[in-house]
């Protein structure tokens, strides 16, 4: 059996969260902003769950958000109970998985039949700009350069996530917040007070050089610039949707027979058997590749 490869560091990781638990870090806007996303996508379904259960690395703010749910941490080994919850919300934590297939066939297993999974994780082109001016920086102050930024899943990835993980009718979707700041520092206080600072498990012990720093915000400052001289940043959420294989779901229509797409009328992105994004708007039959 092949072991992933460790991304994190955890013992950085629960650092960076315990200090950010000290302060304000839960009450991020961008915590904030997820927790109204996933309420809105709940709000969508037309079912009440009475046994939810929440996976994340801020118990806190999400246990007083839905104060009826299970919250437990997002270990390697999940401490969900198989077949005990109608619905398991993964909250801002699946980017940082060693294993994300392996946080979602425990959720999938901790679901009773016809359970409900939504995970929300920055994905995509999330903090491509702090990313790139770092980069840049490093390369020219040190001639080489070390991980600062976690790497971040695309949609085809994490919507791929779902069907390994065996779930019934997976939808994957990126839902983007453009954010300005007033320096790149406070967006790098953001992210110290969010517990998102650098906590991979190959990246430099030492501390940022004072001149590499000074250099990376010169570089975004002048790159990415925002208005009334600020600078922009980029984040995206994917969220992630599936649900507990059960026999009352909807079976497959009669091939051919199939007029639209569930996914166009989401907007959201469609895979087909080889994790290939669907383009095709003539709808598949049962049988094509």
């Amino acid at each position: 059996m092949s072991v992933p490869p460790r991304l994190a560091d955890r013992a950085a990781l629960e650092a960076h969260r315990a200090r950010a638990r000290k302060g304000t870090g839960p009450e991020s806007f961008l915590h904030v902003e997820a927790l109204h996303e996933v309420q809105e996508r709940l709000d969508e379904v037309n079912r009440s769950f009475t046994k939810p259960a929440i996976v994340t690395g801020f118990p806190e703010f999400w246990a007083d958000a839905v104060p009826e749910a299970v919250v437990v941490p997002d270990t390697e080994v999940l401490d969900l109970r198989e077949g005990a919850h109608d619905l398991v919300i993964h909250a801002l934590a699946l980017h940082w998985a060693d294993d994300p297939v392996g946080q979602l066939v425990q959720a999938r297993r901790a679901l009773k039949p016809d359970g409900l999974f939504l995970a929300v994780a920055f994905a995509g082109e999330t903090l491509r700009e702090l990313r790139v001016a770092l980069a840049e920086a490093e390369t020219r102050q040190r001639g080489g350069l070390s991980p600062r930024v976690a790497p971040m899943g695309d949609l085809r990835d994490m919507g791929g996530l779902l069907q390994r993980a065996g779930f019934a009718l997976p939808v994957a979707d990126l839902s983007p917040r453009a954010v300005e700041y007033a320096t790149p520092l406070h967006l790098m206080r953001e992210l110290r007070a969010m517990g998102e600072t650098n906590a991979l498990a190959q990246r430099e012990r030492r501390f940022l050089r004072r001149d590499v720093l000074a250099r990376a915000v010169e570089i975004y400052a002048r790159e990415f610039p925002g208005d009334n001289g600020r600078v922009r940043a980029t984040f995206q959420f994917a969220f992630l949707t599936g649900w507990a294989p059960a026999a009352s779901q909807p079976q497959p229509l009669k091939p051919g027979s199939a007029s639209h797409r569930l996914a166009e009328a989401l907007g959201s992105v469609e895979f087909d058997r080889d994790m290939n994004p669907v383009t095709d708007p003539t709808p598949r039959r049962d049988g094509d590749g």
